[in-house]
């Protein structure tokens, strides 16, 4: 694919976080109200308003979702499908699809983080499959072999398979994953939301060129993850 046309960011709230806005929006004031009405002291409404609009700015952020375009060659290249931290780079055992040793890169997304996930390589789906599981700690290692979770393969141009897992936190309940078997995807298309804490697992080749470090911030859709190995895509 050749370069893609540089477009201005937006930013936009995402559809599923439809409901939850608008019942958080209701509770929050039916409580303010109350509170207003029920104490004749005007300070404990001025602390529920100012509670409650800082959470509600939470929520606002966390379902963010913001239009963002790969501004450089997507062939061979892996992007960053979700904003957040690195929190493990390592070689590890994958037994649920490939069944041998790949490069594990994760990424944990905090509640401060947007949590729309992003497709991270031009491919077809091959795979999509759901587990249900237990809600531990994201960042924990078993939470990605036993928290609830979804599983996309998808097939690069040149044959190369790379596995994403989005994993349930803590807090997480609802995982929504777009693609479907047999389909095209591409770098800029959505692939899917998680609901509260949570995080991304990519499985990749040996022998793939890692190109961020533990700890590191990645920003969904723009972060370059890894170079596939043999491809070097054009600067």
């Amino acid at each position: 694919m050749g370069k893609r046309l540089r477009k201005l960011k937006k930013i936009r709230l995402h559809h599923e976080g439809k409901n939850t806005l608008l019942w958080s929006a209701i509770v929050l004031g039916v409580l303010n109200f109350a509170i207003l009405h029920i104490f004749d002291s005007r300070l404990p409404f001025d602390i529920c308003i100012t509670i409650s609009a800082i959470l509600y700015g939470i929520l606002l952020n966390f379902f963010q979702c913001p239009i963002r375009t790969f501004e450089n060659e997507t062939e061979g290249i892996v992007v960053a499908p979700a904003d957040g931290k690195v929190v493990v780079v390592e070689e590890t055992e994958e037994n649920e699809y490939f069944h041998d040793r790949r490069i594990m890169v994760s990424i944990f997304m905090s509640l401060f983080n947007v949590h729309a996930n992003w497709i991270p390589v031009d491919g077809t789906v091959k795979e999509v499959r759901h587990y249900d599981g237990n809600f531990h700690k994201a960042w924990l290692p078993k939470a990605s072999e036993e928290n609830e979770r979804s599983t996309v393969v998808i097939e690069t141009p040149d044959g190369t398979e790379i596995l994403l897992r989005q994993v349930a936190g803590a807090m997480a309940r609802r995982i929504v994953t777009y693609p479907s078997v047999g389909e095209d995807c591409y770098v800029d298309e959505h692939l899917g939301f998680i609901k509260f804490g949570s995080r991304v697992d990519l499985y990749l080749p040996l022998g793939t060129e890692i190109l961020v470090k533990l700890n590191q911030k990645t920003v969904g859709n723009e972060t370059v993850i890894a170079k596939l190995k043999n491809l070097t895509p054009d600067d």
